[in-house]
């Protein structure tokens, strides 16, 4: 009867453990199985980069591959397929207009339209313009500004051309605008800097015409803003006697029409009275 029970509580205690067992080890991973299954098929296809391409690249099978993205997770516009990218009507396939990392999902405005060269007009905003202005070395902040940094326009004229003392004024014509291009370079990812002839701006059209009288009356100028800068400041002119402390001539006294000279002043005359004896007059 002993030998009966112990075989009996052995079999319940082993029983227990292997319902332990199930309960603890097994189920849950069952479950965690269950949960990745049914997570991967809420998953959308994206369209990557397989590997860094630059700017101006023309893209090919090769630069391209799929991954899976949680809907929620998913970018705006991405692309579901590559045949999307590389089949885009008949002018084949875009180049790249912005760098783009390993891994980095592909997105219409990186793009150009298909079979495009890396222009300019392919990065313009949407509402703005590409408005190039003529610049040097000097004035274009010694090549140091380069596309997509964020510059201000200043203007400077001259206010008395024909004077002997010059009196030059600035102005700040536009503020935190992005530099689109310097001379035939439209890549934002070029680090060399140049002696640049003209710089290209991303402007709206009131501010296209704003530079457009500004060029004819006087020299316009770049002043580089630092990467991520965009506050506007208020600004007033500066002009010669802000700058150094020159006294402007006094104006002269012009001499009559015809050359004839001003009539003498007559002086009024003068009473004198000296006690109880007549008045006098004097000159």
């Amino acid at each position: 009867m002993r030998l009966v029970t112990i075989v009996s509580l052995g079999a319940s205690a082993a029983l227990g453990l292997a319902a332990l067992f199930v309960a603890k080890v097994v189920l849950p991973q069952e479950e965690a199985g269950a949960t990745e299954v049914r997570a991967a098929a809420r998953t959308v296809p994206v369209v990557v980069a397989a590997k860094p391409i630059g700017y101006g690249v023309k893209l090919a099978p090769e630069h391209l591959t799929l991954a899976q993205y949680p809907p929620e997770s998913a970018p705006a516009g991405a692309y579901a397929s590559i045949d999307q990218i590389l089949t885009q009507d008949d002018g084949g396939p875009p180049v790249v207009l912005t760098a783009i990392a390993a891994k980095e999902a592909i997105l219409p405005a990186k793009l150009s339209g298909a079979g495009a060269r890396p222009s300019v007009a392919a990065a313009i905003a949407e509402g703005h313009r590409a408005y190039a202005i003529r610049v040097t070395d000097v004035s274009g902040v010694g090549g140091l500004a380069l596309p997509g940094d964020r510059v201000d326009v200043l203007l400077m004229r001259d206010l008395s051309p024909d004077a002997e003392h010059r009196r030059l004024v600035t102005e700040v014509v536009l503020q935190n605008v992005r530099l689109l291009g310097v001379d035939l370079n439209a890549d934002p990812t070029s680090t060399e800097p140049s002696s640049p002839r003209t710089a290209t701006l991303e402007v709206r059209m009131e501010d296209a015409q704003k530079l457009a009288v500004a060029a004819d009356l006087g020299s316009l100028s770049l002043a580089l803003r630092r990467a991520g800068s965009a506050e506007i400041e208020p600004t007033a002119p500066v002009d010669t006697y802000d700058v150094v402390s020159v006294v402007p001539p006094a104006p002269s006294r012009a001499a009559p029409a015809g050359g004839a000279r001003a009539p003498a002043r007559r002086s009024s005359p003068i009473l004198v009275i000296e006690g109880d004896k007549p008045a006098s007059e004097g000159a």
